[in-house]
């Protein structure tokens, strides 16, 4: 059985019950009482009792928190409301709503230079929020209970900006919470225009995502135009997207629907970094450099790195080593990121490569010029990995002509 209303086996119906029972003293302050809600937060626990209580207890909690009650009348800040994409734009083929989250059009570093992560995680939420209205007024429409929506999204664009530690910390924080919050009421998350970098994108929020709704993320390739069209009546669809729809001007893009995002104006930002926990501090020797070795098993790795000095100027590249073992000299490796020095006193600098090829990558800082000055180094350094079942998929897609890329 399904565990949903009218397809219960008698042990769901008799927990069910129980279930009601037990949360007595909740029930005049739920969104919903009705069987629907209930049993969402059952079938997220596979009916166990307990946890579904603890589930939807801290869910209460986090509604008082979060004034959810109020969320659809609050407003983001201009710059949140003018560069956060994304937007509910149709409906699929059993009239559940359609959201697009456009990954690759963001500005993470824009953002987060211009409003608090807080506020950018509660426009998330009042998203999440506006679905499940958007399925009421559809179960209304339509005579009968929509209770999932669909979720498209559009990475055209992701690059190494959107894995900025931050940026992709505020992801990771969005989903736990929807997944501690909005159980069962995702249908599908399509991916579209998904780009090589995607593997090591996705591995970053992989484990903030339940198995169920991971079984739902499908990975469309280059013919994605047409395949959406499998899950969404092309008329649901934005012309921009493969389908008819337009604005009533006739665009494509269906901008009064659909935020397209872009480059933050640095006349929003608040102020010129984003603070940030290091895990290495070293003393850069007055004349000496610092080396830091990073073994690469395989391509397709991204090096992720961070770092602030105190006091002043350092220098900063990126090599490779031609022979393993010992200390190389610097004009001895390859260079993949060539030296120059940085203001990492005023301002931290952060960057990422794509490895394409294994091998043993040096971060160098490097204070050779300074004969009179030492420089202390706060840094972090990060390997990021693949999802392997995500890579395969892309490669496969690549192989057989359907490029995800395109």
């Amino acid at each position: 059985m399904s565990g949903r209303v009218g397809d219960l086996s008698s042990q769901q119906q008799e927990a069910l019950a129980r279930f009601r029972g037990n949360l007595q003293d909740l029930l005049p302050t739920m969104p919903k009482a009705d069987d629907y809600f209930l049993l969402r937060w059952l079938r997220a626990q596979n009916f166990d009792l307990k946890k579904s209580e603890d589930m939807l207890r801290k869910h209460m909690e986090f509604r008082k928190q979060q004034d959810l009650d109020n969320i659809l009348t609050w407003q983001a800040s201009e710059v949140v409301q003018l560069y956060d994409s994304g937007g509910l734009c149709g409906y699929d083929y059993e009239g559940c709503p359609v959201w697009f989250d456009l990954v690759g059009a963001l500005d993470p570093k824009g953002l987060l230079l211009s409003a608090s992560k807080q506020e950018l995680i509660r426009k998330r939420i009042k998203a999440f929020e506006l679905l499940l209205k958007e399925c009421e007024l559809q179960s209304q429409k339509l005579g009968r209970k929509i209770e999932t929506a669909v979720i498209v999204f559009d990475l055209e664009g992701l690059s190494l900006k959107h894995l900025w530690k931050p940026a992709v910390e505020v992801y990771q924080q969005y989903f736990a919470l929807v997944e501690a919050n909005y159980p069962e009421t995702i249908k599908h998350l399509l991916v579209v225009r998904a780009p090589r970098l995607f593997p090591v994108a996705f591995n970053l929020v992989k484990s903030f995502l339940t198995e169920v709704t991971q079984k739902k993320i499908v990975i469309l390739g280059g013919n994605w135009k047409q395949e959406i069209s499998k899950f969404i009546s092309p008329d649901q669809i934005p012309m921009e997207y493969g389908g008819t729809m337009t604005d009533p001007d006739g665009n494509p893009k269906c901008l009064t629907k659909i935020n397209y995002g872009g480059e933050v104006p640095k006349s929003y930002y608040l102020h010129n970094q984003v603070r940030v926990q290091y895990e290495h501090t070293a003393t850069v020797g007055r004349g000496s450099s610092l080396q830091v070795d990073n073994e690469i098993l395989f391509p397709g790795c991204v090096l992720r790195w961070q770092f602030a000095s105190d006091g002043a100027d350092i220098g900063f590249g990126v090599f490779l080593k031609t022979k393993q073992g010992e200390r190389q000299r610097v004009g001895d490796m390859t260079e993949v990121l060539s030296s120059q020095r940085y203001n990492a006193h005023m301002v931290p600098e952060d960057g990422s490569l794509t490895c394409h090829e294994p091998g043993v990558y040096v971060l160098r800082f490097d204070n050779t010029y300074s004969l009179i000055h030492a420089k202390k180094v706060s840094y972090t350094v990060e390997v990021l990995l693949p999802d392997k079942a995500s890579e395969e998929k892309i490669h496969g897609l690549e192989t057989t002509g359907s490029s995800p890329a395109q």
